[in-house]
């Protein structure tokens, strides 16, 4: 082993030490096809607020370095089921969500490559292609409808070459490369979350205020559903309890002579609805007989804005 190598193991080392105690929230990024120069720009995005760090280095050494942190600090051991295949940490004090982001907006464009899964729908457009008859023959081979035009082959429909998981074909790369399109994006890919102890799936950092009260309510119906067919009394379930008990007593009240006084009121209207239909007429009268005068006030008052913009001279005057 070279000196220059046992040096960077030390420094990979100390730092990550550094990181794992300075830092509570943890990003866990999955580096397949990205290269240095790409790391490089993640690296300068974290510079800017929000803030972060990002290491890369071996899942040996990272493995040993946190098992040995977690001595001090047992939630760590929550980190190590993750150090697998080609990963790396963001570490930050500040919001996931936007480190998150900051980190996912550094994408570079990417050809395919064969025996790779496509990422998402690709389709050649109609139209020009810019190559010439000869390759005619290619095009056919793959069912492309084509035709010339003014020397050069031109694509008749548009082509749904791609869906997201298939397995890219040569024959799909060699399309693809004579028309020269990159369909394909490479970026870091947050695997987990870590942050004091537990573990998440990054979806979890799109979840609104709105978003979690409807979760919450939803299990509350769920709760209290399951508590009123089983009879069992809850706190979900406690309202309703108390409104079904509410209505059979006061269907018992009008059924008998019995009576309280939240059911008294109804019992007054069956007794006398020809009272209740007096009084509700009366004020609908009233209602009715208060529109037209508020009407004529605020014609008055439009009048008396008019004379004042006219100067109070009639047309006439």
């Amino acid at each position: 082993m070279s000196r220059e190598y046992s040096d960077r193991k030390k420094t990979y080392y100390a730092k990550l030490t550094q990181y794992l105690t300075e830092y509570r929230t943890c990003l866990v990024v999955n580096a397949d096809n990205v290269g240095s120069n790409q790391l490089q720009r993640v690296r300068l995005a974290l510079r800017k607020a929000p803030k972060g760090v990002i290491l890369m280095g071996k899942n040996t050494l990272a493995r040993n370095c946190i098992r040995k942190a977690a001595q001090e600090n047992p939630k760590l051991e929550k980190l190590l089921p993750l150090v697998e295949q080609n990963i790396g940490f963001v570490f930050t004090n500040e919001d996931a969500k936007a480190v998150r982001d900051s980190v996912l907006s550094v994408k570079v464009p990417a050809a395919a490559r064969a025996g790779t899964q496509a990422q998402c729908d690709v389709k050649i457009p109609p139209g020009p292609t810019g190559l010439d008859p000869s390759q005619t023959s290619f095009f056919q081979s793959l069912n492309i409808a084509t035709k010339i035009v003014k020397g050069a082959i031109e694509i008749i429909t548009e082509v749904h070459l791609l869906k997201p998981g298939d397995r890219v074909g040569n024959s799909e790369v060699a399309l693809l490369s004579k028309l020269n399109i990159r369909p394909f994006t490479y970026a870091l890919k947050i695997v987990q979350v870590y942050e004091d102890g537990a573990t998440y799936d990054s979806s979890v950092l799109d979840l609104t205020a709105d978003a979690l009260l409807q979760k919450f309510f939803g299990g509350v119906s769920k709760l209290a559903a399951i508590s009123l067919s089983i009879g069992y009394p809850t706190l979900a379930s406690m309202p309703h309890l108390v409104s079904n008990g509410y209505q059979k007593m006061l269907a018992l009240s009008l059924a008998t002579e019995y009576t309280f006084p939240q059911a008294q009121k109804f019992k007054d209207f069956l007794s006398n609805p020809g009272a209740f239909a007096a009084v509700a007429s009366s004020s609908a009268a009233a209602s009715s007989a208060a529109a037209p005068k508020e009407e004529a006030k605020a014609a008055e008052a439009a009048a008396d804005d008019d004379d004042v913009l006219d100067g109070g001279f009639s047309l006439f005057d």
